[in-house]
């Protein structure tokens, strides 16, 4: 298994950070929602705005990211992007203690918080390719994807339980501290990191905004995997705030077996997580992409036949275990892909048009599919969204393109700093 595989000190001072960091995201996941609610009092229209508006205006104010990262050294720009999240986090519980907590200021911070989150993402995928050689690269988005599910399974119980003991606020300064731990983390990785050349104008282009999206839509292996990751990603976050209405609004679900539904599947994120390294050395990498990218479309449909009681509880955990599990499989071997098909000059861009991408087709078939479950109840538009995630493989790569970095990842590997 690739636990025991070392991967230097610098990685795991890496590893560490968005550990800590995981963990306080989603210790304080929901916090938001419940503030607005409990503190604000907030009606269903505004809670909806807050998640919506948060992802889609952060996708936006992160597209001049991409380049701004791409041209600076990646450990500076993660550990700004931390202190950024960590002042706004911040923010709200002394605007609480002073009694001048607004929903104004709750949707500043949602979008400062999601812009850094893209901007920290591109530099830290950078970063670690220029940290590892390419055969190492899935071993370590391995480690990172299986600490995301240990956090998930962990973080919102115990987040929930410091909220009904602490109050609301109380999570958000706990995933605030994360931040900073991070950025502390972040800073304590040692060895020289070389500035990025940049050949051309020193000021900011239009061509270094698309660059991203050129590279990905150019691409034959990328570009697939992207309209792929688009529509699943769409789909299946579209279908969750209805699953919800569903469940708790029309079956009569209490909130705690909603939350066991969601939460004990994760730990199928683990295992897959923890599958993807010895899978893939023992069937191909491109093998097992495609048939986990096929499997993880097939289960949603099921929830579309969900009962109330016992059989509908069961039926949601043993849907979203295998949909989970199919996830933490094919997330490493994703983001092994885009790393190994781009070169190292344009993986923030890369990487940031991937997310910026993605917040926004989130966004846009949550909205589109909220109007359908009202035109047509939300079992209905849980139904039509598994059914088009079934034919979702099709967008998957058919070939396996040898990546660049395959061929000269030892010359690369040669050129990185002694740690």
């Amino acid at each position: 298994m690739a636990g025991g595989r070392g991967l230097g000190r610098r990685f795991g001072w890496l590893w560490a950070a968005y550990a800590v960091s995981s963990y306080g995201t989603w210790f304080g996941f929901g916090a938001f929602p419940l503030i607005a609610v409990l503190v604000l009092h907030s009606g269903p229209a505004e809670v909806a705005a807050l998640a919506a508006t948060g992802r889609a205006v952060g996708a936006v104010v992160a597209v001049p990211l991409g380049p701004w990262v791409e041209f600076r050294r990646k450990r500076p720009v993660m550990v700004a992007m931390d202190l950024t999240r960590c002042a706004a986090m911040i923010s709200v519980p002394v605007a609480f203690a002073l009694g001048r907590l607004t929903f104004a200021q709750l949707l500043v911070v949602s979008i400062a918080v999601a812009a850094a989150n893209i901007a920290f993402n591109a530099a830290g995928g950078a970063y670690l390719k220029a940290l590892l050689p390419p055969g190492d690269l899935l071993v370590a988005n391995s480690r990172l994807e299986s600490t995301t599910w240990t956090a998930t399974v962990v973080g919102p119980p115990l987040g929930g339980a410091a909220i009904g003991m602490f109050g609301p606020v109380t999570t958000v300064v706990a995933d605030a501290v994360s931040y900073l731990l991070s950025a502390l983390g972040i800073r304590a990785i040692s060895g020289t990191e070389p500035h990025p050349a940049r050949t051309g104008a020193p000021r900011l282009r239009a061509g270094d905004l698309l660059e991203g999206w050129r590279h990905i839509l150019t691409h034959s292996a990328l570009r697939p995997l992207f309209f792929n990751a688009l529509v699943v990603n769409g789909l299946i976050m579209a279908s969750e705030p209805l699953l919800a209405v569903l469940l708790v609004g029309r079956l009569g679900f209490a909130p705690w077996q909603y939350g066991l539904a969601f939460a004990a599947p994760c730990v199928g994120g683990l295992i897959g997580s923890r599958m993807a390294r010895p899978l893939a050395a023992r069937f191909g990498q491109h093998r097992v992409l495609l048939i986990a990218g096929t499997l993880r479309a097939c289960w949603p449909v099921g929830l579309a036949f969900v009962q109330p009681g016992v059989p509908g509880i069961v039926l949601v955990i043993a849907v979203q275990f295998g949909l989970v599990t199919c996830c933490g499989l094919f997330n490493p071997l994703l983001a092994t892909s885009r790393l190994d098909h781009t070169d190292s000059g344009r993986v923030a861009r890369t990487l940031t048009a991937w997310s910026v991408s993605s917040s926004a087709a989130i966004a846009a078939v949550t909205a589109l599919w909220g109007l359908l479950a009202t035109a047509t109840g939300p079992r209905t538009a849980i139904a039509a969204a598994g059914v088009l995630l079934l034919a979702t493989p099709l967008l998957l790569p058919r070939r396996e393109n040898a990546p660049p970095d395959k061929l000269t990842g030892a010359a690369e590997a040669a050129c990185e700093p002694a740690p």
